[in-house]
């Protein structure tokens, strides 16, 4: 529950309910700006064996930061925390959707696919061009992205290795899951604050 409604939920453990309201006179009616949907977080696993709970804790950090987002316009998605910072929702949004990609597709599968918001001379495109974005599109496309990392690396052992194309360095696919959780768990710390600076909500 987040900001005193609750979620319903689906097999996946993301609800589909996004409430929308009309305005205007009759047979005048507008659809008001779109909100980040409501959703029930898959509980993090307590036993498992090593591929299930890695998995397991980076799907409940993946369902946190789209928790912190439940509810809000996408006026309030693009607010940012306080100055001089430019993070937002938003933001950590796009930002994870390319940062999944990033690793788990490009690195880890060798997929050819470039950036989604960042590229050559536009490497904070994530952050910084949040203004002017479709904040639903980019909720389809981190739940999207998401579940293509999940099949591209669904058939790999954790012991896999791959070369990082800039450091040369040998990494494992099992450092790869123990960074995205690193991750997502950095950055929905900032999402919490920045949260409860623009209605007040907090929770965990």
């Amino acid at each position: 529950m987040i900001g005193g409604r609750s979620a319903g939920a689906n097999p996946t453990g993301i609800s589909l309910i996004n409430p929308v309201a009309w305005v205007g006179a009759a047979g005048n009616h507008e659809q008001m700006t779109w909100s980040a949907p409501q959703l029930e977080r898959r509980p993090e696993p307590v036993i498992a064996d090593e591929r299930a709970m890695v998995q397991g804790w980076l799907d409940w950090h993946r369902d946190t930061l789209l928790h912190k987002c439940a509810g809000l316009t996408a006026e309030q998605l693009k607010r940012a925390s306080t100055e001089p910072s430019n993070l937002t929702l938003l933001g950590l949004v796009r930002h994870m959707a390319d940062v999944e990609r990033s690793w788990f597709r490009r690195r880890v599968a060798g997929e050819d696919v470039d950036g989604i918001y960042i590229g050559p001379g536009n490497d904070d495109g994530d952050f910084d061009d949040v203004a002017g974005a479709d904040a639903e599109a980019d909720f389809a496309t981190f739940r999207a992205e998401v579940a293509a990392c999940d099949a591209a690396v669904a058939g790999r052992s954790l012991d896999d290795t791959f070369v990082h194309p800039r450091s040369q360095k040998e990494i494992s696919v099992r450092w790869v899951y123990l960074h995205m959780i690193e991750e997502y768990a950095r950055h929905n710390g900032h999402a919490d604050l920045i949260r409860e600076r623009i209605d007040g909500v907090t929770g965990d």
